[in-house]
């Protein structure tokens, strides 16, 4: 999937997305088998956001302003 999403679909992934552990967070004693496939789709999710260029690591402040803390730099 190489093709641009539109404004809502963007902001509907941007929101899940919010809402998804991160990838450190997952780990096989809290996900048994399956913690594979939840990195996996981590990852697609991830690379939707790149492809739509936004980065996946400020999706949090974009959604939740109030609860973000200010950058120190």
């Amino acid at each position: 999937m190489s093709e641009k999403m539109n404004e809502t679909a963007l902001m509907a992934l941007k929101i899940a997305f919010s809402y998804m552990p991160k990838a450190i967070e997952v780990t096989k004693y809290e996900y048994g088998d399956r913690y594979q496939k939840v990195l996996d789709h981590i990852e697609a999710v991830r690379e939707t956001l790149l492809i739509n260029d936004v980065d996946p690591d400020e999706v949090d402040g974009d959604i939740n302003p109030e609860s973000t803390p200010n950058s120190s730099y």
